[in-house]
């Protein structure tokens, strides 16, 4: 000990963590074997058990996660705020910032819903906000039509999409989400964004819920949200550029998904397919 009260620094004193059990004589190349072995299994312990992909740049990144749902819930927000300013003041400007707040609100429950009931596939590409060019350049358009006649042509659009075809609009894009949402919950770990065509284990055919009634609630709901939404930005282009590309896109879809479908689960779809209906025209 040295003059002032402490132990002498050239001294360890420490006990090993794990020492013997049975009784016997302590020596020091015991001790200094305990120790060895205890500072080996330290340094063999996993640094640390969390899988790569929930760190940054990962297909589960947390912080991607949410960048992402902080960025459409702003979205959402300015969204919102934006059309009821404008509309309260008599501008025509209020549907492409309604326009912004329900795409936010799609792409957020995309993710929450496939996070909430379908946690083993939830990556950050269940945003769909990586949805293909296609996707991003058909929504740009919807934007720059509705931006160009609220603001030059603001009675074109007073005559063609009075206020009950508006409200209309907004009805089908309620029902759309609802329905696609609802679907997604119901059918839990069976639903996928993609077309499987391999039966995984433990995937049942859902025929309960929204199923009983629609055989692809999520294409129903997402065919009606899509129109609905370019009935509400009174958008005469859009409107049936987006009817036709929609059925053309879903029916291809939905004929190439039903061939697996009857080959996973064989009769039981086919009565499945003849005592439902898709609710999309024709299809």
């Amino acid at each position: 000990m040295s003059s002032n009260g402490s132990l002498s620094s050239g001294i360890d004193i420490s006990l090993p963590t794990n020492r013997p059990s049975e009784n016997g004589k302590w020596t020091p190349e015991l001790d200094q074997e305990l120790r060895a072995r205890e500072a080996s299994n330290v340094q063999t312990k996993p640094q640390n058990a969390i899988a790569p992909e929930f760190f940054r740049h990962g297909k589960r990144s947390l912080s991607g996660i949410a960048v992402r749902a902080f960025c459409l819930g702003c979205a959402l927000a300015f969204g919102l705020f934006g059309t009821v300013l404008l509309a309260y003041n008599g501008s025509h400007l209020w549907r492409p910032f309604l326009f912004l707040s329900t795409l936010s609100l799609f792409h957020f429950l995309e993710f929450y819903t496939t996070a909430a009931y379908n946690t083993p596939i939830a990556y950050i590409d269940s945003f769909l906000l990586t949805n293909g060019d296609q996707y991003r350049q058909a929504h740009a358009v919807a934007f720059v039509e509705t931006l160009v006649t609220s603001y030059f042509f603001p009675g074109y659009q007073s005559t063609i999409h009075p206020p009950w075809l508006i409200a209309l609009g907004i009805a089908m894009i309620a029902v759309g989400q609802a329905v696609r949402s609802t679907a997604m919950m119901q059918a839990g770990t069976n639903f996928n964004h993609q077309v499987q065509s391999r039966k995984n284990d433990g995937h049942e055919l859902v025929t309960h819920g929204v199923y009983r009634y629609f055989r692809h609630p999520s294409y129903f709901g997402f065919f009606w949200w899509g129109i609905g939404t370019q009935i509400m930005l009174g958008n005469t282009v859009c409107f049936f550029g987006f009817t036709g590309v929609l059925w053309y896109f879903f029916m291809k879809r939905i004929t190439h998904e039903e061939k697996f479908l009857i080959k996973f689960f064989g009769n039981e779809y086919e009565a499945y397919r003849a005592r439902t209906r898709v609710w999309i025209p024709f299809i």
